[in-house]
């Protein structure tokens, strides 16, 4: 058992998210005892047992799915493929007794890609780190990179190249605050061109700025192409220009999208409104 604990402590250091299923109550027969603990990590690799057979091959299954959407769940499974209970899941065995599992999601709140570590993008460290976003600064400027507190992962790279040595996982969150428009467009479109699926591509603009991106997306992607998970200018408008209020404002946009609450004002409004800019 310590051992498993062990293994959370050294996953949740390297960020991994995992699920820790625990048999929380049984009645009648069944392979697994109270209090059995398995663990699932998003590498797909697992440790220890709720009692192997049906029930731990759906366990695993239902973990993984629990990871991608970073819930917790209670549920309760019958092992007698001949019998239904309400509320309770039927599996494919025959021992006859019934067991609750409770799955527990371990990890972050969710995960912050930031590219570009320039005022911004050190304020809006300072304002997501206490509240357990994993935080991923990437730039390609020496010096800001060595002076950079706070990230939980800080690169020096070329911005675009970073996407496609790594990736950016499912559901995660965008900023691309770069040191150039040009930098900007690049990020962005790689990771429409690699498909990518992140909950949130925040990009800190100007009208202007934003009007020239649009145009030259729509003309080298086409007009059809998705970017619901799009904001710019970014941020809610809460008002104030100096780096930390554009930061909170960031912050604040971010929490609502991963709450899913309208909140305010967002600086940015649909697609359509921006189209009408060009």
């Amino acid at each position: 058992m310590n051992d498993l604990y062990e293994k959370i402590v050294s996953y949740k250091a390297e960020g991994k998210d995992m699920v820790l299923v625990t048999a929380v109550e049984k009645e009648g027969e069944g392979p697994v005892e109270l209090g059995k603990k398995l663990l699932v990590v998003e590498t797909g690799e697992f440790f220890g047992t709720v009692g192997g057979g049906a029930l731990e091959y759906y366990a695993i299954n239902k973990a993984k799915a629990l990871i991608k959407s970073r819930t917790h769940l209670t549920e309760k499974y019958m092992l007698d493929k001949g019998k239904v209970t309400p509320e309770t899941k039927t599996l494919p065995m025959v021992c006859g007794g019934v067991v609750t599992l409770f799955y527990e999601f371990i990890g972050v709140k969710n995960y912050v890609y930031i590219f570009g570590g320039g005022h911004v993008g050190q304020a809006l460290v300072h304002v997501l780190k206490p509240l357990n976003f994993h935080l991923t600064v990437i730039d390609e400027r020496k010096e800001i990179i060595e002076k950079f507190q706070g990230g939980d992962v800080v690169e020096l790279s070329h911005f675009a190249p970073y996407i496609e040595k790594h990736g950016i996982k499912d559901n995660s969150f965008v900023v691309v605050c770069t040191p150039s428009h040009l930098h900007d467009y690049h990020v962005i479109n790689k990771i429409i061109e690699m498909q990518l699926k992140p909950k949130y591509i925040g990009m800190m603009c100007s009208i202007e700025k934003l009007k020239d991106y649009l145009k030259e997306t729509y003309q080298k992607f086409g007009k059809d192409i998705d970017l619901s998970n799009f904001y710019s200018p970014i941020g809610l408008d809460l008002g104030g220009g100096s780096p930390e209020d554009i930061a909170l404002s960031i912050a604040a946009e971010i929490l609502a999208i991963h709450y899913d609450k309208k909140g305010q004002k967002h600086m940015r409004e649909t697609i359509d409104d921006h189209n009408r800019y060009w």
